[in-house]
């Protein structure tokens, strides 16, 4: 999908800056569309605002993704500078957040780690895990975020239940059955936290010369309050195939060189000082949330919303429900 042209002359006058303005589409930025906006003086800000089509409940909130972001600014938690949020659709023609633009590197493709040695791999890998622990080290009450951390698990598996019969396009029966027996046996406490919903290592920019330095965790579009060990499951199971089939592309995160799901874990495990209670369940949530992502694609692309390279995202859908099934048989047969 081409994204469509911003009116540059009406950002400028809701920023109160003299213009002229330029909208630059950047790549990536998967489910919201992001922009960088230049001036005179060269790149000022990044901008995020919904997608054209095929938008589902709770996810592209433009609100949630500057809210969090300006919250944890003076948190240690790298973050792009929030600079305005607009909610109102008159404007651009879609609700938008403007960041500040941070001249660092993303990876997103495997090989743009070919020039990285074995130990600059392993010390991003780690780098990562330690800004996700710092995360969910944050005092979320001291930051002013709002929000219902009690009852998360829940929630998150009836949200992903609806998300997942609005965009279904066939039937899945082990998706159904994944869904089922997680809605069977949710943990009935849970720690508290700010969580990324989102963390791998597309999402988060590194500096230019040493990628064990991360200068900016971005794509805060699913954060909230929850279980801090949902975040650390998407983290490792995102670690599985079906990512390259989701981004449309050999991702990243997918390279051998990168330390596996359970080594990310038990890397998680030491640096947060977490137990990694009910995991098994953490990992067949996250599988659910993943298959109804890709399905998510998948309904966007049927609306002509999806870009080059993700139109076989419904691929990865059976994959990840058959996968959390399996997750969660292994844990019964107490493997």
């Amino acid at each position: 999908m081409t994204a469509p042209a911003l009116d540059t002359a009406a950002l400028a006058a809701f920023l109160g800056v003299p213009g002229p303005l330029r909208a630059v589409p950047l790549s990536g930025g998967k489910s919201n569309l992001t922009y960088r906006i230049d001036d005179a003086a060269g790149p000022r800000w990044v901008l995020r605002r919904p997608p054209t089509a095929g938008l589902t409940p709770s996810a592209h909130d433009m609100g949630r993704e500057y809210r969090t972001v300006a919250a944890l600014r003076d948190t240690g938690v790298p973050v792009a500078g929030a600079v305005a949020l607009c909610e109102d659709p008159r404007v651009l023609g879609a609700p938008f957040s403007l960041v500040e633009y941070v001249d660092a590197r993303v990876v997103r493709t495997r090989d743009q780690l070919a020039d990285w040695d074995d130990r600059a791999v392993a010390d991003c890998a780690h780098a990562l895990v330690r800004v996700l622990a710092a995360l969910h080290a944050v005092d979320h009450r001291a930051t002013g975020l709002a929000g219902r951390p009690d009852g998360y698990l829940r929630r998150q598996v009836d949200l992903w239940g609806r998300q997942w019969r609005r965009v279904r396009t066939g039937d899945l029966p082990d998706l159904d059955r994944l869904h089922g027996l997680l809605s069977e046996s949710v943990p009935d406490s849970s720690a508290h936290a700010v969580v990324h919903g989102d963390y791998r290592i597309d999402n988060v920019m590194l500096d230019h010369g040493d990628p064990s330095k991360v200068r900016a965790v971005v794509d805060w579009e699913l954060s909230t309050l929850g279980d801090p060990l949902a975040d650390a499951a998407m983290m490792c199971v995102y670690r599985t195939p079906g990512l390259d089939l989701v981004l449309g592309e050999p991702a990243a995160w997918n390279s051998e060189r990168l330390p596996d799901a359970d080594a990310l874990a038990q890397m998680y495990a030491d640096a947060s000082g977490r137990d990694l209670e009910h995991w098994a369940f953490h990992l067949g949530l996250a599988h659910l949330k993943l298959a109804v992502i890709a399905q998510g694609i998948e309904y966007r692309a049927r609306q002509g919303a999806t870009g080059a390279g993700r139109d076989r995202a419904g691929e990865a859908v059976a994959p990840y429900a058959a996968a959390g099934l399996r997750v969660l048989a292994a844990e019964r047969r107490g493997v």
